[in-house]
């Protein structure tokens, strides 16, 4: 890990120069080589013929995705999956050469479009929306074959036919002009329980369905099942390429699966104290009174808040870390602002960098603590942190 003294690479579309980060008041540090280590890390858990697909949807879940795309690509994946339309058109227009899934539902002639201009691979889920596929590559007369993924339904109730009902829809999607499938697929609900009981039952599904797909004289290029919790579970839950998002990222679907692999968090949220000072004693602190000092205290305000990405919720639940201290956040969490009670600290300074979380000499706090106090899952943590915060990559 850098210094903060120390020159950092920031990535396109976030601040452009070192002084630009020093004088933040917040900021979100992406460690590109604990991501790289991650990759590398899931990667021997595949065999030769399987690939990875890093999922970079929602911004790479709050990491930035244009430089966690560059990164992943260079470390060991092969593929990029997206939610949107637009979150793969960034990607392409970073210059990003590598095939993008779009994992979401598209329906539009502007989608449609789109998909053809930025050679992105569309998921049909739906005989209607394959058929407007096909019917929209006809009419602008495509000289060529668009890539599309077949995905059908074992148990998520989300996208895609019933799984009774794949093989009939793979047919249909076989026999359209301007289509070539490239893969079919189906997403687990519940990968990372202890009780395997549904996912293996998914699983099973699955299989029937390939086999009568099969049957059909219809063979895919690739099949996959299994997300990042899959991925760490079994190896026949891999097929012929695995779709990883959390787990690039440094972090764990259970704590159950932690023993299968070695992660390092890639991503540190740190702001700095902005006012420092001394409270009497009786003194309400923040909107409503929630804390009242019982005794006089040192006060430190720090400049991020709940418009930053940190839940309001968390007011009062939550410690930092300054020069590995926890320190305990009093109060409620404000738009911009949350005070702390620094009274272990009486020399702090205004300008010190505070960790809400990441490590700070041997001390932790993760996107799993505040999870766990919000009775939520890490990634809801990592997805709400908001675009005011500039991603600065360590590299």
């Amino acid at each position: 890990m850098l210094s903060h003294e120390q020159t950092l690479s920031l990535t396109s579309g976030w601040q452009r120069n070192t002084y630009a980060w020093l004088s933040q008041r917040a900021w979100i540090e992406i460690d590109l080589a604990a991501l790289s280590y991650n990759v590398q890390q899931i990667v021997k858990l595949l065999s030769s013929r399987t690939q990875l697909m890093a999922v970079v949807k929602a911004d790479a879940y709050g990491h930035g995705a244009v430089t966690v795309a560059q990164t992943v690509l260079h470390s060991g994946a092969s593929w990029l999956g997206v939610a949107t339309v637009p979150e793969g058109i960034e990607l392409r227009e970073a210059g990003i050469k590598a095939p993008i899934l779009i994992l979401g539902a598209t329906h539009t002639l502007e989608q449609i479009h789109a998909i053809v201009q930025w050679k992105l691979q569309p998921t049909l889920i739906s005989p209607k929306q394959a058929l407007l596929f096909s019917d929209t590559l006809k009419a602008i007369d495509y000289h060529s074959h668009l890539h599309v993924h077949v995905k059908f339904d074992t148990g998520m109730s989300r996208l895609g036919p019933s799984w009774r009902e794949a093989a009939e829809f793979v047919q249909l999607v076989q026999g359209l002009p301007n289509l070539r499938i490239a893969s079919i697929y189906s997403h687990l609900a519940t990968a990372e329980n202890s009780d395997q009981t549904v996912m293996r039952q998914q699983q099973q599904r699955f299989e029937t369905a390939i086999a009568q797909i099969s049957a059909m004289k219809i063979e895919p290029p690739l099949l996959h099942l299994a997300n990042s919790a899959a991925t760490l579970t079994d190896d026949a839950l891999h097929y012929d390429m695995v779709r990883v998002g959390l787990a690039v990222y440094g972090l764990y679907p259970d704590v159950h699966l932690c023993s299968r692999i070695d992660l390092k968090p890639v991503l540190q949220v740190k702001a700095r104290v902005t006012q420092v000072k001394s409270i009497a004693k009786g003194s309400g602190v923040s909107y409503g009174h929630q804390f009242v000092a019982e005794r006089e205290l040192h006060l430190a305000v720090v400049g991020i808040g709940y418009a930053d990405g940190v839940p309001r919720h968390l007011s009062q639940k939550i410690q930092v870390l300054i020069r590995g201290q926890r320190i305990p956040q009093i109060g409620a969490i404000t738009m911009d602002q949350m005070m702390l009670d620094v009274s272990t600290i009486p020399d702090l300074q205004e300008g010190e960098v505070v960790t809400l979380i990441g490590q700070d000499e041997g001390e932790k706090i993760s996107a799993e603590d505040w999870a766990n106090q919000l009775n939520t899952i890490s990634w809801e943590i990592l997805c709400g942190f908001k675009h005011r915060l500039p991603r600065v990559a360590l590299m």
